[in-house]
């Protein structure tokens, strides 16, 4: 038969998934897919609790607060740029902005204590990153998870060099087995390309992402793997039509091909049935809120 894909082998993870699991997702827009798949599904999820996270400084500094449940402090807030009014901070994706400071920090301090929770109990944790290019607030001296649409001339950018991922990433999970918890990880790359980087730029920084995270899994082999999610969308996948309007994220179509791929890689083969039924589950409670909302 005529072969019209470059098939990627993803294996089998040696960590894996449970529907017993408390799993947390941090990173990327991907994440943010994969996790919504799995909440879906009835798995036990805790998805990007400060928002989307693209690069791996963001996601450390995630890490530390979730570990402290430091609260955040007024001092924290940030006014957004572009003539917004809205209150955000340099830890959180825009979607948490609010119309006031004590609104932000009361909506960012209930979302800290309910994953610090989580996280102090969860086994399982997915990392998604998106991009080596990140930015630094010059009077802070620190690198943000958002800019907040200030103005440019606020930042500095730059690209993380693969000792710095590795030393991060190495960071997070050796943290994670100190206290008496032991944490097992599952990292892949987003496949959402950042074109704003430039062509090149985008592949040099995808590149210095995938070297650190296999770098990661051969120094905490018991404790950590990779998904080739990345790989998939550039191979498997390697056509437009797997893309949405942008030509840049990908497809509903794509997210469900690689979520399959992923339950292959990490579900074990006695939670598929549990897999299934959920998964009925979510299309019965979608098409009785669709009727309801077509009877109004």
């Amino acid at each position: 038969m005529l072969k019209l894909q470059t098939p990627v082998d993803a294996g089998r993870s040696r960590i894996g998934i449970s529907y017993s699991d408390r799993i947390m997702i941090l990173g990327s827009c991907f994440a943010d897919n994969v996790g919504k798949k799995m909440a879906e599904c009835g798995f036990d999820v805790c998805v990007n609790p400060f928002g989307t996270l693209y690069n791996p400084v963001s996601v450390a500094d995630s890490v530390r607060r979730l570990e402290s449940g430091l609260p955040f402090s007024a001092d924290e807030c940030i006014q957004m740029g572009s003539g917004s009014s809205l209150i955000c901070s340099f830890s959180h994706h825009t979607s948490f902005a609010r119309e006031t400071q004590e609104d932000f920090l009361e909506n960012a301090n209930a979302s800290l204590d309910r994953a610090s929770s989580f996280y102090a109990s969860c086994g399982k944790v997915i990392v998604t990153l998106g991009t080596s290019w990140c930015f630094r607030h010059t009077e802070q001296d620190r690198i943000v998870s958002n800019c907040l649409k200030r103005d440019a001339r606020e930042f500095t950018r730059q690209r993380l060099d693969l000792k710095s991922e590795v030393d991060i990433l190495s960071g997070i999970v050796s943290g994670a087995s100190s206290g008496g918890t032991s944490r097992q990880f599952i990292f892949t790359v987003s496949p959402i390309r950042h074109l704003k980087d430039g062509a090149h730029g985008n592949l040099i920084s995808k590149a210095t992402l995938l070297l650190a995270e296999e770098e990661i899994c051969r120094m905490f082999p018991g404790q950590c793997e990779y998904f080739p999610a990345y790989e998939i969308m550039m191979d498997e996948l390697r056509d437009y039509r797997f893309y949405a309007e942008d030509m840049v994220h990908p497809s509903a179509q794509a997210v469900n091909y690689i979520w399959e791929r992923f339950c292959d890689f990490a579900l074990a083969d006695s939670e598929r049935p549990v897999l299934a039924e959920k998964e009925r589950e979510f299309r019965r409670s979608q098409h009785v809120e669709g009727r309801r909302w077509s009877s109004l």
